[in-house]
């Protein structure tokens, strides 16, 4: 069935106890793991493919995009800019490109591990003009606070990568904790509900919807 999403549990009561330290730790032990070389790969073929449409052009990333749909719409609205779209899964990014062929001439889908692309971003010298996670990271026990964007090791890398962040989730309480976690840096993050009726930019978003659970929004400026 489709509107069968389950609301979040969890066993938190509020942000996590151990965020701060943890986001401290991270934020003075760069992260040292080695690169997968299909993760260099596909940097490459970034590379080449911006170097082809032109370097100078805002470059935005839509990390985690699944299916591509959040992807597609991010180019069709701006279209001056170069759109990644980057997914660890071939089969969802194959999927993206029968479903909105033709893709948009300024748009790329990348398989590849969004932590070993960022870094690789940031090893470059680039920045991004937006970057979008919308994945809703579904880690709600405590225990799993490692597993969140912002209590991985690669949390300041998504801080270097810098431009206008927008992440998006059924589950409040993980972005109120990146709204910490920001805070922690000295970054200002807007939280907010989305209107119960909105035009969905994800499957997941779609499914909520149906599912009649709400939709929080978190943007800010890195």
């Amino acid at each position: 069935m489709f509107a069968n999403s389950r609301a979040v549990v969890t066993n938190q009561t509020g942000v996590h106890e151990d965020l701060e330290k943890v986001v401290r730790r991270h934020l003075e032990h760069p992260w040292q793991a080695p690169l997968a070389d299909h993760d260099r790969e596909a940097f490459a073929r970034f590379e080449g493919w911006r170097q082809q449409l032109g370097a100078d052009r805002p470059l935005m990333l839509d990390s985690g995009c699944g299916t591509g749909r959040s992807s597609v719409l991010l180019a069709q609205a701006n279209p001056q800019a170069l759109v990644v779209g980057v997914d660890q899964s071939v089969a969802r990014l194959e999927r993206a490109g029968r479903r909105f062929a033709p893709l948009p001439d300024n748009l790329l889908l990348l398989r590849a591990d969004c932590a070993g692309l960022w870094r690789l971003i940031v090893a470059a010298g680039w920045r991004l003009a937006r970057h979008q996670l919308l994945y809703p990271n579904p880690w709600p026990k405590s225990a799993h606070l490692k597993r969140r964007w912002h209590g991985h090791p690669v949390w300041p890398t998504v801080l270097a990568l810098g431009g206008e962040l927008e992440m998006r989730s059924n589950w409040p309480l993980y972005l109120e904790e990146v709204k910490a976690a920001l805070a922690i840096n000295g970054l200002t993050a807007t939280l907010e509900v989305l209107p119960d009726v909105c035009e969905p930019v994800t499957d997941f978003e779609e499914k909520y919807q149906a599912s009649g659970q709400r939709l929080w929004r978190l943007t800010a400026t890195l």
